[in-house]
């Protein structure tokens, strides 16, 4: 009940002097609009360049895969090609 009785005193008084100090708010509202929108675009450029360089590291880690794959299909091939080796070997 404190509470409602509160927030509704504190919502007159906030209504009054918004009334009485219209012009002190806008000039609040001027000069805080601005500011908000630099460091919220600021902070947008940040977010939008961290995820961009997100995306070149999957790319980098995509290509590297890529060239891991080759590495162990060459690697297979050679084993096979060593193992091949030892039979004729081992028949002579």
């Amino acid at each position: 009940m404190k509470t409602l009785i509160g927030g509704a005193v504190a919502t007159g008084l906030g209504l009054i002097g918004l009334v009485i100090w219209w012009g002190s708010f806008l000039m609040v509202i001027k000069g805080t609009i601005p500011i908000m929108l630099l460091l919220g675009g600021g902070l947008a450029i940040y977010l939008g360049f961290d995820e961009l360089k997100d995306t070149w590291k999957d790319e980098a880690v995509d290509t590297d895969s890529a060239d891991k794959g080759e590495d162990v299909e060459k690697f297979k091939k050679e084993i096979d090609d060593l193992k091949e080796e030892i039979q004729t070997l081992k028949k002579d």
